[in-house]
C-alpha cells in the first residue's frame, strides 16, 4: 500500500529485525510499563527471578557452667547423704564390732584372753604379759581417772584397776614433743574414764589400753585415737558404766602404793 505525499508516493518504513533480544531487565520495545510480569530480579542467564535466601541460624552451645555447678552440687549433696547412711549404720553396730574395725588395734580378748583372768587383787609389784598391760592382775587401789593428765610415770598396779572400771589409760614415750603431748592431753582432760602418762620402754611413741585392747599409733593426729576412746572408754568396762573412777590414786611412780580405808571394786 502506498501513501501519498507531497513528493509522490511513497511506501511503509520496512522495519528490520536485528535478531537481539531486549535487554536484561527492560521491557521490549513497545511494552507496557506494570503490565503484571513478575518483577523480581532475573538469575544471572536470565532464567528468572531468584528465590529467597533462607537465614543461616548460628547454634550458640550449651550453657556448660550451669550444667557443671548443678552436677557438682548434686554429687556433694549425694556424698553428704551417703556418708549420713554410712555413719549411721556404723553407729548402730555393737560397741566391740566397731573397735574391732579399727586398723592395728590388738583384741586381747580374743586373742589371749587367759592373760585377762584373774582371781583376786593383789599387793605389790605385779607382771603382766603385755607393756604397757591391757588387764588382767592389778592392784585393790584404782588410779583416779576423771580426765587425769600425769606429767609422770603411775604404776600399772593401780592403772589396770581403772582399766577394769571402763578408763582408757594413753601412755607415750617421756621424749614425746610437747605439741604432741599437748594434743593428747586435749582428748583427755575433763573426760571421766580417760587418764594420761609417760611410759618408758614403749615400742611405738603413742600406746592406747582399754580392758582387753591396745592400740600403738606413731603421732597424736592419729584419727584412730579418736575412735578408740569413743568405742572403747566405758564400753571395755568390766563392772558396768557406775563403777568409780574417782577416789582413787592421785601420786605419781611406778611404785604401787595402798589407801586406807580404799573400797574395792
Amino acid at each position: 500500500m502506498s501513501i501519498s505525499t507531497p513528493g509522490g508516493p511513497e511506501r511503509r518504513p520496512t522495519v528490520v529485525s536485528t535478531g537481539k533480544k531486549p535487554a536484561a531487565g527492560r521491557p521490549a520495545s513497545g511494552a507496557k510499563a506494570g503490565s503484571g510480569k513478575p518483577t523480581g530480579s532475573p538469575r544471572a542467564g536470565g532464567k528468572g527471578p531468584r528465590k529467597p535466601v533462607t537465614p543461616v541460624k548460628v547454634s550458640q552451645g550449651r550453657a556448660w557452667g550451669p550444667i557443671a555447678l548443678f552436677v557438682a552440687v548434686g554429687v556433694l549433696a549425694a556424698g553428704i547423704i551417703g556418708y549420713g547412711a554410712w555413719a549411721s549404720f556404723q553407729g548402730s553396730k555393737p560397741w566391740d564390732k566397731r573397735a574391732n574395725a579399727i586398723d592395728g588395734i590388738a583384741n586381747i580378748r580374743k586373742s589371749d584372753p587367759d592373760s585377762l583372768k584373774y582371781e583376786s587383787h593383789k599387793s605389790g609389784p605385779l607382771t603382766w604379759n603385755y607393756s604397757p598391760p591391757v588387764g588382767g592382775v592389778h592392784n585393790a587401789a584404782w588410779q583416779n581417772c576423771m580426765g587425769d593428765v600425769y606429767d609422770a610415770p603411775i604404776a600399772n598396779e593401780h592403772a589396770v584397776h581403772s582399766l577394769e572400771h571402763g578408763a582408757v589409760w594413753i601412755t607415750y614415750r617421756p621424749d614425746l614433743p610437747k605439741d604432741q603431748v599437748d594434743k593428747l592431753a586435749s582428748k583427755v582432760r575433763g573426760v571421766e574414764k580417760t587418764l594420761m602418762s609417760p611410759y618408758e620402754g614403749l615400742d611405738k611413741p603413742i600406746s592406747l589400753q582399754a580392758w582387753g585392747y591396745q592400740l600403738k599409733v606413731d603421732n597424736a593426729d592419729d584419727s584412730r585415737i579418736d575412735e578408740f576412746i569413743k568405742d572403747l572408754r566405758v564400753n571395755a568396762s568390766v563392772e558396768g558404766p557406775t563403777a568409780l573412777c574417782n577416789t582413787g590414786i592421785t601420786a605419781t611412780g611406778t611404785t604401787p602404793r595402798e589407801l586406807q580405808q580404799q573400797p574395792t571394786q
